[in-house]
């Protein structure tokens, strides 16, 4: 017995301690250290140590006083967490023993997913509801160094089945999925065994990797190709959409109503060669004719050229302007309000770097078109072709179009969840193809507050943390400066593993974990 309950509540218990030496018995009363406290002929709550402080008494002798959180009860049918019982002023408090840790945190059908060992005793191994804990969202955080990859590796080999370099599900196949936005291109040799272990590793590099931009949204579209700050952005963004929408149109004739962000091809050259005749443009003001754009020498193709759907197949030569009665001719609405734009419509269409978004082509080198959407699709849902991890490695991704690349795919993948789900719940099925997406250095995509370079994957990740568990699409986010991260939990806390620091207590049974941290409480 180290001490007496002082006062008891829900959230705290508070305990004064009965001895006057406090140096012989600091290794057990350490910050997350379990106690026993009786409240009970056969049960006892279990509460986890939060902080001590000294104070002086009425003889100026140095008396304790210790503060923990109760998390459960044990009695002999075992741990159960919660508690509608406090324990009474005067009873006793002891020092939970090893054969109550072992009750715990004992093995058994529904613990069974390793994570670890008790930072307070390295002999006690954790084990967790796996199911229930990778259903949440989990958040890893530590300082540069501290080991967040070598963490977050070692979790989701124990995921998929390798252990010591094997594979030992060799004759079975997990039906979950693990998508890792690698930034760093660190994750592949994790995840690579021998060919003769069967273990299929889906990795997409940005050679691979074929995302078009026709898959895009309209604000993926506008923040890849219109500067917001320009003074003719309105006008840049109010032509650019009409392009889209009539090219869209003009491939995709079966559709009875395409919308901006409708995900079917269209072609961006095109719409660049559209752009550019706006630019050009020249319209005829000669009396007793129709007031229409004239090209040079073109009466043949004037007549189609009246609804400017032409402008698509070629950039035209317009006639000079004149003030002539018999030549008369004035700029169009548009002309050279587009310069800038088209030079970066044309940069942006024949960077060599962003071939996997502006040219990706299938391997027989034709485009891809909106029929081809279940290929894409597949890229990312490696459990189709039999793979259990696919790596995004985006080391080579641009970082100007690396916020629009996470966004697109994890939208997609929340889609495809999104109408699995609904497709399983008509059956009256369940859902038995779970997603977890891996957001390695989540703070560079994700931050709290930042420019309109960030917008894209911000929205796409928050919208994951917030309605994504419902489909089967869960969140593992992992940073080192989790302070700037977006808020991406706002109903319950995630399950956070911070690397390093001291554990105050864990609920096994939920697998939510609350931490008591030895840094800045920030």
């Amino acid at each position: 017995m180290i001490g007496k309950v002082l006062e008891s509540s829900a959230l705290e218990i508070t305990t004064r301690m009965e001895f006057e030496d406090f140096e012989k018995n600091k290794d057990n009363l350490k910050i997350g250290k379990y106690l026993q406290i009786s409240i009970g002929n056969h049960e006892s709550l279990i509460a986890s140590i939060k902080g001590i402080k000294a104070i002086a008494d009425n003889d100026n002798k140095e008396k304790y006083i210790m503060v923990a959180e109760p998390i459960g009860i044990i009695d002999d049918n075992g741990f159960s967490p919660g508690s509608t019982l406090l324990p009474s002023p005067t009873e006793p408090v002891d020092i939970a023993g090893q054969d109550v840790l072992d009750k715990i945190f004992q093995d058994n059908k529904k613990y069974s997913f390793p994570l670890g060992h008790l930072v307070q005793n390295k002999e006690v191994k954790l084990n967790i509801d796996g199911n229930t804990f990778f259903s949440k969202h989990i958040g890893i955080v530590g300082s540069t160094g501290s080991g967040k990859s070598c963490t977050v590796a070692k979790i989701l080999q124990e995921v998929v089945g390798i252990q010591e370099a094997g594979n030992v599900n060799i004759m079975q196949q997990k039906n979950a999925h693990i998508i890792i936005f690698d930034i760093h291109s660190e994750y592949k040799s994790a995840f690579t065994l021998a060919d003769e272990q069967k273990f299929s590793l889906n990795y997409l590099d940005v050679e691979k990797l074929k995302l078009p931009y026709w898959l895009m949204n309209s604000e993926e579209l506008e923040s890849i190709f219109i500067e917001s700050n320009e003074s003719n952005s309105h006008n840049q963004i109010s032509q650019f959409r009409r392009a889209v929408i009539l090219n869209k149109e003009k491939y995709n004739p079966s559709l009875s109503k395409v919308t901006y962000d409708t995900p079917v091809y269209f072609s961006i050259e095109e719409v660049y060669n559209y752009i550019s005749n706006m630019n050009d443009e020249v319209i005829s003001k000669i009396a007793n004719e129709e007031q229409v754009p004239k090209m040079i020498n073109d009466k043949k193709e004037q007549e189609a050229i009246r609804d400017r759907k032409r402008y698509f197949e070629k950039r035209y030569t317009f006639i000079p302007t004149s003030t002539a009665a018999a030549s008369k001719a004035s700029n169009g609405p548009f002309n050279g309000e587009f310069n800038r734009f088209i030079s970066r419509l044309d940069n942006k269409i024949n960077d060599r770097r962003l071939e996997f978004l502006m040219k990706p082509q299938k391997e027989n080198g034709n485009v891809y078109t909106s029929d081809d959407f279940d290929e894409i699709l597949k890229q990312f849902l490696g459990y189709l072709n039999k793979a259990n991890v696919s790596i995004i490695d985006l080391s080579g991704v641009p970082f100007e179009v690396l916020s629009i690349t996470i966004s697109l795919i994890s939208r997609i993948v929340f889609d495809f969840c999104f109408h699995f789900s609904k497709l399983k719940h008509e059956r009256n099925e369940v859902n038995d193809v779970p997603f977890m997406i891996v957001c390695e250095e989540a703070h560079n995509y994700v931050p709290r507050s930042g420019s309109v370079d960030y917008a894209a994957s911000r929205k796409s990740i928050e919208r994951i943390a917030k309605e994504g568990r419902k489909y089967g699409i869960s969140l593992m986010v992992v940073s080192q400066r989790p302070s700037v991260l977006a808020a991406l939990y706002s109903n319950k806390p995630p399950c956070l593993i911070f690397h390093r620091t001291a554990l105050a207590s864990i609920d096994v049974a939920t697998g939510y974990a609350s931490f008591s941290r030895l840094a800045d409480e920030k």
